[in-house]
């Protein structure tokens, strides 16, 4: 009903019709057809639109009210109160939940001095006028309160809504943000790479220059260097492809940066952090090429960090890297029970977006999810030359 709310208001206006309906003709045995007029358009047929158009329904009720005051001894057939009047209670509810206090208080004035009036002109002040007044009271208290409840609870899920939206906009630039630096940071290592290469270029092509007519052998050779050097710096030029580079050149060294063959050295150092890591090689890592070793250390880096942050004291891993054809193949298992790694703040590089964006940039592909003997798992596929 809260998706709808015609439907469900329509709902409360149709069965307070009947109950009123059906109270008129067991009092006087019949419904005037001035009765019907009055009681349907007036007093609740407003109600059918109370949630859409509050403030326009309750008045509209409250006018039914009025024009009930002058014509009621013709219509109700003695009936000192109908049960139409709850329509009445049921607009002061709405003012206080749907539009506020400060507007429910002017409405709630509009009754008190419409019940005052109709008290001194149609029931007197007899013993009976006293109880119904105060029955009239405690209606009204009754809805005043019942708004207070649901207005205050509207207002609260309201603001809960409001702020799971601000933490998803937040959520998504935190996204953003950090694909932004790990892009940043895999163009300053690519950087890295290529500057390395082109300088060992240049010193070969000054020393090819010396050599070519006292020594045309070592003049070939440092050719042979060149031409090799320079299709590798190809290859990793390819992975800078669409990578947005920070300006920033802090901190830059013109040396390579770690490789596939330094994973021993990674292995040992976490094993002295207090992570048991068992690391299992098939092939030769120093032969692959410089980016994409720089790409499967980076990724076995930042899945053993995640290991040693969130899979609980006690936990181990295994580091699996192999060369397989045309491609390379990692895997980094944990047995620990922490918290999933994916629902984990990423910041720095570090995470899930850190290592899918380095295994896209290489032409590959990453996959992370629990293991199915518990723990978590990091795979990937790295093909040697990117496509």
């Amino acid at each position: 009903m809260r998706a709808h709310p015609v439907f469900g208001d329509s709902l409360i206006a149709g069965l307070l019709a009947l109950f009123d309906f059906g109270a008129l003709v067991t009092a006087i045995g019949y419904v005037a057809p001035s009765a019907v007029f009055l009681v349907f358009f007036l007093l609740i047929a407003p109600l059918v639109f109370r949630r859409k158009h509050p403030v326009a329904s309750s008045y509209a009720i409250l006018f039914g009210g009025v024009v009930q005051l002058f014509t009621h001894g013709d219509i109700s057939g003695g009936l000192p109160i109908r049960p139409a009047d709850l329509s009445l209670a049921v607009a002061l509810y709405t003012m206080v939940a749907f539009v506020g206090r400060r507007r429910a208080l002017v409405y709630a004035g509009w009754l008190a001095l419409g019940t005052a009036l109709w008290a001194g002109w149609r029931i007197g002040s007899t013993v009976e006028a006293a109880f119904l007044l105060f029955l009239i009271a405690v209606t009204f208290g009754f809805s005043w309160a019942l708004g207070e409840f649901v207005g205050a609870r509207r207002a609260y899920q309201q603001e809960l809504e409001q702020r799971l939206r601000l933490l998803e906009i937040e959520r998504d630039q935190q996204a953003r943000l950090a694909v932004g630096e790990e892009r940043s940071r895999i163009a300053r290592e690519l950087h890295d790479v290529v500057a390395h290469a082109v300088s060992v270029m240049v010193v070969q092509a000054d020393g090819a220059g010396y050599a070519i007519k006292s020594n045309p052998a070592m003049a070939e050779a440092a050719m042979r260097t060149i031409a090799d050097t320079g299709r590798q710096a190809l290859t990793e030029l390819r992975g800078l492809l669409g990578v947005l580079r920070s300006e920033d050149r802090s901190g830059t060294q013109w040396a390579p940066q770690p490789g596939a063959a330094d994973l021993t050295d990674l292995v040992e150092n976490l094993r002295v952090a207090g992570l048991p890591v068992r690391l299992e090689v098939a092939g030769d890592l120093s032969a692959l090429p410089t980016g994409l070793g720089l790409g499967v250390y980076r990724i076995v880096q930042e899945a053993l960090t995640n290991t040693l942050k969130h899979a609980g004291s006690g936990a181990s891993a295994v580091v699996r890297v192999a060369q397989v054809g045309e491609q390379v193949e990692l895997e980094v298992a944990d047995d620990g029970f922490g918290t999933p790694h994916d629902l984990v703040a990423v910041s720095g590089g570090n995470g899930l977006i850190g290592m899918r964006e380095r295994a896209g940039v290489l032409g590959g592909a990453l996959e992370a999810g629990p293991n199915p003997g518990g723990g978590w798992r990091v795979r990937a596929v790295l093909p040697l030359a990117p496509s």
